[in-house]
């Protein structure tokens, strides 16, 4: 994973709370919203936890994407994880997604535009999922530094119907680049 372009390996959805979502033949993003039909779509926060503190914040996680490498990463310690099991709506090869600065635009498909917001925070359910696979995608480097790397999170700028094998392109932001942190 190096560049600033890839293509879109699968996309998931689920209308209900659960942990896993299902792979589809497309999805539809809605400006402002996320995915039509998802769980998580809309203006204010949708993920449970982040309801309880405080329903009218902004969501800032309409739309998780996930790069399809994480994959065979998780596998070389005995972990089985496919496109959608670990909640992403869209699933990515060959894009440095969790190198990308705050504000990037991705450019998906023919029409659609989501903005990074931040990194996905993942949390215990991973291991209710599979045990031992949140150590798997939330460790610490050399400096004792939280690394996350199960996805990044978005919001949707320009709507529009992507499916697998659309191509994404990141557009860099303008000005110094700020980290990804979660959201």
């Amino acid at each position: 994973m190096s560049g600033t372009s890839g293509t879109v390996t699968a996309v998931s959805s689920n209308g209900e709370y659960s942990f896993t979502k299902s792979n589809r033949d497309s999805i539809r993003l809605l400006a402002g919203l996320g995915v039509e039909g998802d769980v998580h779509a809309g203006v204010t926060v949708k993920h449970r936890s982040r309801v309880a503190q405080d329903p009218t914040q902004l969501n800032l996680r309409q739309v998780h994407l996930i790069h399809e490498e994480l994959f065979g990463e998780v596998a070389e310690q005995g972990f089985e994880v496919g496109a959608g099991q670990l909640g992403e709506n869209v699933t990515t090869a060959g894009i440095d997604l969790l190198g990308l600065p705050t504000g990037t635009l991705l450019r998906i498909g023919a029409e659609a535009v989501v903005e990074v917001t931040g990194l996905r925070n993942p949390c215990l359910q991973i291991d209710a999922f599979q045990d031992g696979l949140l150590k798997q995608v939330v460790g610490r480097d050399e400096d004792g530094t939280i690394v996350r790397k199960a996805g990044i999170m978005s919001v949707v700028r320009v709507g529009g119907e992507i499916r697998p094998g659309d191509t994404i392109t990141a557009e860099l932001p303008q000005g110094p680049h700020r980290p990804l942190e979660r959201v």
